[in-house]
């Protein structure tokens, strides 16, 4: 499993994909808002998504981990 991490503190803006949902390759999983700046969170490899750990507005602290990908 992969854990799939926030690189920065600030708030989910869109989470962009849903469990079970393939995804390739630095392909864009969710969006963090912080400083006013929009930060995409991109898949490292191709996989499918098992879990969704955030929602939209909730807040996030750099390094935490916001989806697993298999």
């Amino acid at each position: 499993m992969l854990k799939i991490k926030s690189e920065v503190t600030g708030t989910v803006w869109k989470v962009l994909v849903s469990p079970g949902q393939s995804v390739e390759a630095d392909e864009v999983l969710a969006i963090v808002e912080s400083m006013k700046m929009e930060i995409p969170i991109a898949a490292e490899r191709a996989g499918q998504v098992s879990e969704v750990l955030v929602a939209e507005g909730d807040p996030v602290a750099e390094d935490q981990v916001v989806i697993h990908l298999v």
